[in-house]
């Protein structure tokens, strides 16, 4: 990983976990300084992240960081269920034995208890590992970052955090048991499964915030 991608993956990290707060604005020196690289890394960063929304660029005003809306998270939902579905399909009929070892594996993994850093790290590796399995590198302009928003949403509003981890390590674990059995009908029905949790955690959250 070279110091661009060190920068890219700590700045959305960083937005993911809420530690650059939603509708802040904040500046390139002060991204340098919180990250600790060169500033032609963290501007080459801030030009990769832009286009997929996960900051703004003002020219006279900064850096944004977006608020957080639960409109925009069913929005993005709509898309990322169609895409993912694709992309486990894709990945079932096309991984090859080591990429479906490696799933084995990390839904071993998924029986496990995390923390929440430790959890978002491993839907990362997920992600990663069916993205690589689907063949077809179209999909990760599409894909990653519908899932950086969704996790990021995710992780602002959870609320019981432990049992949200385990319903969504038992619907990973779903998709990727499936996929390593080649069997499509069964991992597109899994990542149906996870898009409907989503649904429901965006509509739980309107139901808190109306309730305030």
């Amino acid at each position: 990983m070279n110091k661009t991608e060190q920068a890219v993956a700590m700045l959305q990290g960083m937005i993911e976990r809420g530690e650059l707060a939603p509708g802040a604005m904040v500046s390139e020196r002060t991204i340098v300084e919180l990250i600790g690289l060169g500033r032609t890394p963290i501007r080459e960063a801030i030009q990769r992240l832009a286009p997929s929304y996960m900051i703004r660029v003002h020219a006279s005003r900064g850096i944004e960081i977006p608020a957080i809306t639960v409109e925009d998270q069913l929005s993005r939902l709509e898309v990322r269920r169609a895409v993912e579905v694709l992309a486990v399909d894709l990945a079932s009929k096309r991984a090859s034995k080591t990429q479906r070892e490696a799933m084995q594996s990390l839904a071993s993994r998924l029986e496990g208890q995390f923390t929440l850093q430790e959890y978002t790290d491993t839907i990362r590796e997920t992600h990663a590992l069916i993205l690589d399995a689907a063949g077809n590198r179209y999909l990760g302009s599409l894909m990653l970052p519908l899932q950086g928003l969704s996790r990021r949403f995710w992780i602002v509003h959870a609320r019981e955090e432990n049992n949200d981890i385990l319903r969504g390590r038992d619907l990973h674990r779903a998709i990727l048991t499936a996929i390593s059995e080649r069997d499509a009908e069964a991992a597109t029905a899994a990542s149906r499964a996870l898009n409907d949790y989503l649904v429901e955690f965006a509509l739980a959250v309107v139901a808190r915030q109306a309730a305030r």
